[in-house]
């Protein structure tokens, strides 16, 4: 069967990060494909602009960095859908200095929003997948967290932390039908990191590429848990 003909009718699918660069290629194509969606971003006026062109999603303005904000968001969004299917942890920052001269604020903001967040919202929607006997948690991490770089100690970190937090979760889980995923992307056309997001070079994995990658996953048999999936660019720069 041909997988873009594929539906999702009636998934329900909850997404942070919703209103730009991934996230919103994610709400965009499992919204296509028929799932209910619910995104989270921290700009109200994002959130109305993506809500009003996907008619049916649910916008929701918060930061998951906050932990006390995670688990109110998490119910709301379980009462609009009726339950919880799928999470995706998509939402990231990246402030990029060398740690000698990174202010300590910066380095909270990424490992609060990178690392914590994730655990924040995993934490708030398990008890969620539980009650429904099982679902899918999909972490967007990078491979950033494999490869180290100069002026990326924080982003790095918070990735690298991310992905062992992912591995870990993924056997805690596992038995109670909740498969999870580290999915990690390497060059990806966004305007993240204060890259302008019109420049979108060929070389680089689109956004919908990931999107791909995600709704290839939810289409997986059951018997099957891809744990950690890598991503790269098919031919990078020299």
């Amino acid at each position: 069967m041909d997988k873009h003909s594929i539906h999702l009718e009636g998934v329900r699918v909850a997404i942070t990060g919703g209103t730009s660069g991934l996230g919103l290629a994610l709400v965009r194509e499992l919204h296509r494909r028929g799932a209910r969606v619910a995104f989270v971003a921290r700009t109200a006026e994002r959130v109305t602009a993506v809500a009003r062109a996907h008619p049916g999603t649910i916008g929701i303005v918060g930061d998951i960095a906050r932990k006390d904000d995670i688990h109110p968001i998490a119910l709301q969004i379980t009462g609009n859908l009726g339950g919880l299917d799928v999470l995706v942890n998509n939402a990231g920052i990246g402030l990029f200095k060398n740690a000698a001269d990174m202010p300590i604020a910066d380095w909270q903001a990424v490992i609060d929003t990178n690392l914590s967040g994730v655990f924040y919202f995993c934490h708030a929607a398990i008890p969620h997948l539980r009650q429904r006997g099982g679902g899918w948690i999909i972490n967007i991490s990078s491979l950033a967290g494999k490869n180290p770089f100069v002026g990326g100690t924080a982003y790095c970190a918070s990735k690298a932390g991310l992905n062992a937090f992912s591995e870990a979760l993924m056997q805690e889980v596992r038995y109670d039908d909740i498969r999870v995923t580290c999915l990690m992307p390497g060059s990806v056309a966004t305007g993240f990191g204060g890259r302008s997001a019109q420049d979108r070079p060929d070389w680089k994995i689109q956004p919908e590429d990931v999107a791909e990658v995600v709704l290839d996953l939810l289409l997986m048999p059951a018997r099957s848990l891809p744990s950690r999936i890598e991503l790269r660019p098919s031919k990078p720069q020299k």
